[in-house]
């Protein structure tokens, strides 16, 4: 019996799933249109950028009939089959090519726009331009410097916010105050997880009581993404930058010789703890190469870097 049913089972006709219907009917005019629409839109970037076909072939590593075919609205087909899919799902064809979070939420935000009644997206679009203008404000008016130890931060911090008329405060100091224990025992205590734990609740302070201000940030606050981010999000920071050799230099100069008892080989440390965290130093607005130069012209630079909008 079981035998029985499952033989009627396999052999009956298998019900195909219905596909889906898409925003608006699919035309060929409206395909071919499209890839001329695609083929245009190439040459005329091709052409911004001065490229002749031919070097823009060897870029891209394709073949130049493929790119001439392209230009010329007859495009692979391929790229018809994933604007199908894209209307299937009603998004925008570049929302599927959008891979980075930060694509996504563009995206996003493109469909809320295309869910405003036309009338009302002008005056939409003059309050969030008082909102962002009003945010950069607040944000230009607190200053961060950042980098590693011997970048000139409290140096240059102190004359910067003197200049400016504003608090200086170091954040070091503040993480101590906020503790109530000096920065040796609370490494000793909570070590660097402790650390960063009052490093962040500090930054969280500052920003809710001065709205104007010069802060010296210690260089390792870029290892915690969320504190980092919440420093770039509202401070104006400045990355102030060095060689590992001048770093080393000045830390020694201030005579702190723990970089040398902590470990003999404390210049390669150095270089690749500085390494490690470039790419996120490099977030900042501005930044600033100290190394080489005197501290009034270090000053200077700063000063230029910070007045600029």
């Amino acid at each position: 019996m079981l035998a029985t049913e499952d033989a009627r089972r396999n052999t009956a006709p298998m019900e195909l799933p219905q596909p889906l219907k898409a925003v608006s009917p699919i035309l060929p005019n409206e395909e071919a249109d499209f890839l001329r629409k695609v083929g245009r839109r190439v040459r005329e970037f091709r052409e911004e950028r001065s490229l002749t076909r031919r070097a823009l072939a060897v870029q891209a590593a394709v073949s130049e009939r493929y790119l001439g075919q392209l230009e010329t609205g007859e495009g692979n087909f391929s790229i018809m089959l994933l604007r199908r899919v894209a209307l299937a799902l009603d998004v925008q064809i570049a929302e599927l090519l959008e891979t980075e979070t930060g694509q996504r939420e563009q995206g996003s935000i493109r469909r809320l726009l295309q869910q405003i009644p036309r009338h009302r997206v002008a005056d939409l679009l003059a309050r969030l331009e008082r909102e962002v203008g009003s945010a950069h404000e607040a944000r230009h008016n607190r200053i961060a410097l950042i980098g590693l130890r011997g970048a000139g931060k409290s140096t240059l911090g102190a004359q910067l916010a003197q200049e400016l008329n504003v608090p200086f405060l170091e954040m070091d100091r503040e993480i101590e105050t906020e503790s109530g224990l000096p920065l040796s025992e609370l490494f000793s205590l909570y070590g660097q997880v402790g650390y960063r734990r009052f490093e962040g609740r500090c930054l969280a302070r500052i920003v809710k009581e001065y709205p104007r201000a010069v802060i010296a940030v210690g260089g390792g606050v870029v290892s915690e993404s969320g504190t980092y981010e919440f420093l770039l999000a509202n401070c104006f920071t400045v990355w102030l930058k060095a060689s590992p050799s001048e770093h080393m230099q000045r830390v020694l100069a201030q005579g702190d010789m723990r970089p040398m008892a902590q470990s003999q080989e404390a210049m390669e440390d150095l270089k690749r703890i500085l390494a490690g965290r470039e790419p996120q130093y490099r977030k900042a607005d501005q930044i600033v190469d100290t190394g080489g130069q005197s501290v009034e012209t270090s000053f200077a630079r700063l000063r230029d870097r910070v007045a600029q909008p």
